[in-house]
């Protein structure tokens, strides 16, 4: 005897309702290989429009939206939190609308003529050689843990990688011997980068002592107390080392900016460092602080060199580096071309 399944609620709305459509639009962007973050932002963003119009009484169906609905919308996200939050909602509905145009279930674009929120450019606070030093220090230890957050504060102040990037390393994308490791980026973007002798010998400390955790035999390079580690861990591992040294709290896009910084006072390449730190615009080269003059700098800057191990010169950093077209880690071998040629911020 069979029983038929309840059909979900959203099944029985109409077919041009937000939340219907919003199943269609994550099939589209899982189709399009689009990361698993920029979905849910993306579909977050629509099913956060549907529960606001609900509440106030503004049409669901996308076919009777108007642009003034949206409008009041994002103006209540605004209102209730960080102006880059409200703006990132309004890129998941732009992106939305305009897909429902293309597919046919619009005939406008209701955010036709409407502009982003404003974002106020608010500097980051770019973490000193002094206070790397102390956070390394704090770090210190023979244990699986204290090897584990070495590598990962080393890894990310040596290359500028995102928390999402480290935690998305698995052991094939390490190679100690030619110093490179591989990331996957955003829009799924693969590249390569060059370590330094300290970072890698730190990476060789972690990868000698799986045993010692009972999920090191896992795939992925970063594991912690109930399995692979997530972006907030990342975070959560910086800020706790930070305030063991009698630091300021540090979150770890201040180790990006760190590098980014670095590479640029020591006469980097501004090019060459959107490659390495996976920039497609210069949106965030012109939010970096310029750096003194030669002459003010001192002995400071090369003091991350000295820290990581890398060889001094930023802009000899990307030679070191194999093409990505030339060296791949086993997994995006797997994956096929494909996986790095997706386009997305």
């Amino acid at each position: 005897m069979s029983f038929a399944q309840p059909a979900p609620a959203d099944r029985q709305l109409p077919r041009g309702h937000l939340l219907v459509l919003n199943r269609s639009f994550r099939r589209t962007l899982e189709a399009e290989n689009k990361s698993p973050r920029t979905i849910e932002a993306y579909t977050d963003a629509v099913r956060l429009l549907a529960t606001y119009c609900q509440a106030h009484g503004h049409p669901l169906l996308v076919g009777e939206l108007q642009r003034e609905h949206i409008q009041a919308f994002i103006a209540d996200q605004l209102a209730r939190g960080k102006p880059a939050t409200a703006h990132n909602r309004y890129r998941g509905l732009h992106a939305f609308f305009k897909w429902a145009v293309a597919e046919g279930d619009l005939t406008a674009n209701p955010m036709g003529g409407m502009r982003p929120p404003q974002l106020s450019e608010q500097p980051v606070d770019v973490v000193g050689p002094e206070h790397l030093a102390r956070l390394l220090k704090a770090c210190e230890g023979r244990d699986f843990t204290s090897r584990r957050d070495t590598a990962i504060i080393l890894l990310l102040v040596d290359t500028g990688m995102r928390r999402a990037e480290c935690v998305g390393m698995t052991l094939d994308d390490v190679d100690l011997d030619q110093r490179i490791v591989w990331v996957l980026g955003k829009g799924r973007r693969p590249r390569a980068l060059p370590i330094g002798r300290k970072t890698a010998q730190a990476l060789d400390r972690y990868l000698r002592v799986p045993d010692q955790h009972r999920l090191g035999h896992l795939p992925h390079l970063w594991v912690g107390r109930n399995g692979p580690m997530t972006p907030s861990g990342v975070s959560q591992v910086v800020h706790d080392r930070a305030r063991a040294a009698g630091l300021p709290a540090i979150h770890p896009h201040q180790l990006r900016h760190a590098f980014a910084t670095s590479w640029l006072a020591e006469g980097g390449n501004e090019n060459e460092l959107m490659l390495v730190a996976g920039w497609k615009s210069r949106t965030m080269i012109d939010a970096i602080p310029k750096p003194p003059p030669p002459s003010a700098l001192g002995q400071a800057m090369p003091a991350y060199p000295r820290l990581t191990g890398c060889s001094s010169g930023r802009g000899q950093a990307p030679g070191r580096a194999p093409s990505m077209t030339e060296h791949r880690s086993p997994a995006y071998q797997r994956d096929g071309p494909a996986a790095g040629t997706q386009a997305g911020g």
